[in-house]
């Protein structure tokens, strides 16, 4: 098949959510794993050689064409966003989702030390975690992880992209040292305060994720602490 990468590109252009190699494989009958991982690789150069709107990135499993981040403004300015803001403590829930995964809901109660169902329902609401089934323990309590869903919203291609320890401690740093100007004094900080700053860490500075607008950056300020919340 020798238009085998203009049939791929044309399919990524329409496609609502990121493609996967499975899902091309079904699709495009005949085509090779090998074959459609190299047209994959092949746009990736041409559309990052070119550098213009927008370009193919890897992301929750599979590829999607993305509006580069810098042109977030003009693209609001079209699409005019209305995002539903997340509160400080869904993030919060929702960053010891991500890390403890899968996990049920004492062990979030456990680490942020606050009673957690209305945040869960939030978040299965908003389709960020999913319910993975039943622990058995006594009262067989729900098991929670995330979804693809959280993996396109926040720009990663799959958990192992999350930021590392080492990569939250240090932010948590920065965060300390911005706030020493203000006089406040930090002492050991607790399970909640660090998932507090794990939620912070997890917010994307320029690329997060419109998963509707297949755009970076639409939906940033949906993912930033809401102050009324």
């Amino acid at each position: 098949m020798d238009d085998i990468k203009n049939i791929v590109e044309s399919l990524l252009f329409v496609a609502e959510e990121p493609l996967t190699i499975e899902r091309l494989t079904k699709i495009i009958s005949g085509a090779q794993t090998g074959q459609l991982r190299q047209a994959l690789e092949e746009l990736e150069v041409e559309y990052e050689a070119r550098q213009g709107g927008f370009f193919l990135n890897q992301i929750a499993g599979g590829y999607q064409f993305r509006t580069r981040p810098e042109h977030m403004e003009w693209i609001k300015r079209l699409l005019q966003p209305k995002p539903l803001h997340l509160s400080k403590a869904a993030l919060e829930t929702l960053a010891i989702i991500a890390y403890k995964q899968p996990v049920i809901r004492s062990d979030i109660e456990h680490i942020r030390g606050v009673d957690c169902g209305g945040v869960l329902r939030v978040l299965l609401e908003r389709k960020f975690i999913r319910v993975l089934g039943r622990r058995e323990l006594p009262g067989r309590p729900l098991i929670y992880a995330t979804t693809k869903h959280f993996l396109e919203v926040f720009g990663l291609k799959n958990l192992e992209d999350l930021p590392t320890p080492k990569e939250i401690e240090e932010f948590g740093s920065s965060l300390s040292q911005a706030t020493e100007g203000d006089g406040k004094e930090e002492a050991g900080a607790s399970s909640a305060e660090k998932s507090e700053v794990t939620a912070a860490a997890l917010i994307p500075a320029d690329s997060a994720s419109g998963a509707e607008n297949r755009t970076p950056s639409t939906q940033t300020e949906a993912l930033k602490p809401d102050p009324d919340a």
